[in-house]
């Protein structure tokens, strides 16, 4: 006599969407209905019934968008007593770096389809698979309290963990699509923002834009040489070597005088 192994599939995550726009809300009810892993519990179409809504149906996922009349996206945060994962949804890329560091799974810049919500319903089983970390509340008082102080470190997912990379071992980041790809001795390390999202909190005292896709650390710089059409050559010192755009150029003139 054999035995047969089952496989239970995993319970589908409870999932809350706070959305003010219907079209935006009907299309995002699509996607979570649409898909196994989850199972829609509750919608709110303004931030203070958002609050009363997670607090009071406590669910596993909070898709929210950012933008909203009253409490935005980051207020609804600050007042929740039950702290679901998040996946913020907007259609500006503005927020993206401070809700990464308040613990948001992930970033979703609308319009968004049916591939890029997988993806980020795969990042939440991933968390869930993972041990508590640092609360989403403190998180945002930790943020408030640095007052827009520049990032000194990032985390990355590698496989099922969130591995700190420290800005200043990073050589360059380069612009991927939707992610930037941060360069530490020669490696590849992709983060769920855009580039445009993440300079603005980088130091400008240590990283510079020399083209639209690349962001150079100043420490890394071992070499700077005038090349075709009156642009740069920048040589870092882990070998890579970039041609600044016009812009890039001019910003880099300004630099060595």
């Amino acid at each position: 006599m054999t035995s047969t192994e089952l496989t239970v599939p995993p319970t589908p995550l409870r999932a809350v969407i706070v959305e003010d726009e219907p079209v935006a809300r009907d299309h995002l009810r699509a996607l979570v209905q649409a898909h196994d892993a989850l199972t829609l519990v509750g919608e709110a179409a303004d931030g203070d019934t958002a609050v009363a809504l997670v607090n009071a149906v406590r669910p596993d996922v909070l898709f929210l968008d950012v933008r909203m009349p009253g409490r935005d996206g980051f207020g609804v945060l600050t007042a929740l007593v039950h702290r679901p994962h998040i996946v913020f949804t907007t259609a500006h890329d503005t927020h993206a770096v401070q809700a990464f560091e308040l613990g948001a799974v992930d970033y979703l810049l609308k319009p968004f389809g049916t591939a890029r919500f997988a993806t980020a319903v795969a990042r939440l089983r991933d968390r869930v698979a993972l041990p508590a970390d640092v609360e989403p509340l403190d998180r945002l008082r930790e943020v408030q309290e640095q007052g827009g102080a520049p990032l000194e470190r990032v985390f990355v997912r590698t496989g099922q963990r969130l591995v700190p990379i420290r800005l200043a071992d990073v050589s360059r980041l380069d612009a991927d699509g939707d992610y930037v790809a941060l360069v530490v001795d020669g490696r590849r390390q992709l983060l769920g923002m855009t580039l445009s999202a993440l300079l603005p909190r980088l130091d400008p005292a240590r990283f510079i834009r020399i083209h639209r896709s690349h962001v150079v650390n100043l420490d890394c710089v071992i070499a700077i040489r005038p090349h075709d059409a009156g642009r740069y050559l920048v040589e870092l010192r882990d070998g890579a070597k970039i041609v600044a755009s016009r812009s890039g150029t001019q910003v880099l003139r300004q630099l060595t005088g």
